[in-house]
């Protein structure tokens, strides 16, 4: 943080791909563990103009840094890019999740035009009112057995580090990138909580709030689906997949999954660069 006071932010430059929508959502940053994709975060958030921009929780991992700190100049700016959306004018709310749980005490307060609420309520163009909170005080793992969730974040943490060899390995065999850790939690999260039931009471939540959809993270698995009667909207997380959900001005709300986006991105400029010098 002290870096982002000693040096003045630099302007976003100017992207000629920028995409303009009303909403976009994030969730599950997790800022302070090396698993974090703040620079994929960045890139994601410079190529989206967004009305407003919700934080779905988790976007700090406060559970990481109590015991071991880290935080590079990429997550701070993170932070930074923030900070200068709200500067700009975007509406920024931060509903916090169970990794941030610190900011839940301030709810209703403004940092640096940043709005913390417990939860919040989003009128869609498509007609809905969405309930918008984190999730995990759903999780039967978080909510029951905090000591489990714990065991299994450090678990997951360990996971991740595995991911850096696996892929080593498969792309010396010329194998596509595999997750193993996205793999590996989604096999303990079904032995304990599957990830059904999490959608159906999350819906079921909505339904008592009077509300038509709901839109939550923490379980690190994107989705958009009306399987319970209410549209569940899951944003993912920027540890792994590496998604959002955006609300476009037609009122349908989309899952980017960015890495994909930038490898169709490249893929057509590359495709573009022989035409253009034949054309030259």
């Amino acid at each position: 943080m002290a870096d982002a006071q000693r040096r003045p932010h630099q302007p976003r430059p100017p992207s000629p791909d920028v995409v303009k929508v009303r909403s976009l959502f994030i969730s599950d940053v997790h800022l302070g563990t090396r698993g974090c994709q703040s620079e994929q975060l960045i890139d994601f958030l410079r190529h989206h103009d967004a009305e407003t921009l919700f934080l779905v929780g988790d976007i700090i991992d406060g559970w990481r840094l109590r015991s071991s700190w880290h935080w590079p100049k990429t997550h701070n700016a993170v932070v930074q890019e923030l900070v200068e959306l709200a500067r700009q004018g975007r509406r920024l709310v931060y509903v916090p999740g169970n990794h941030d749980e610190f900011l839940r005490d301030y709810a209703g307060a403004m940092f640096a035009g940043i709005e913390v609420v417990e939860r919040a309520i989003h009128r869609g163009l498509d007609g809905r009112d969405y309930l918008v909170v984190h999730g995990d005080h759903f999780d039967v793992v978080v909510r029951h057995a905090r000591w489990l969730a714990l065991l299994g974040d450090a678990g997951y943490r360990a996971a991740l580090a595995c991911n850096v060899w696996l892929n080593w390995i498969r792309a010396r065999f010329g194998l596509a990138y595999w997750s193993f850790s996205s793999w590996a939690k989604l096999r303990v999260k079904n032995a304990v909580n599957h990830i059904g039931q999490f959608e159906q009471v999350l819906s079921s939540e909505a339904r008592q709030h009077g509300v038509q959809g709901v839109i939550c993270g923490h379980i690190h698995h994107a989705a958009i689906h009306d399987q319970f009667g209410v549209r569940y909207i899951n944003t993912g997380d920027w540890v792994e997949s590496c998604t959002g959900v955006v609300e476009r001005y037609d009122g349908q709300f989309e899952i980017i999954r960015w890495v994909d986006a930038q490898r169709r991105r490249t893929s057509a400029e590359s495709d573009l660069v022989p035409f253009v010098k034949a054309v030259a």
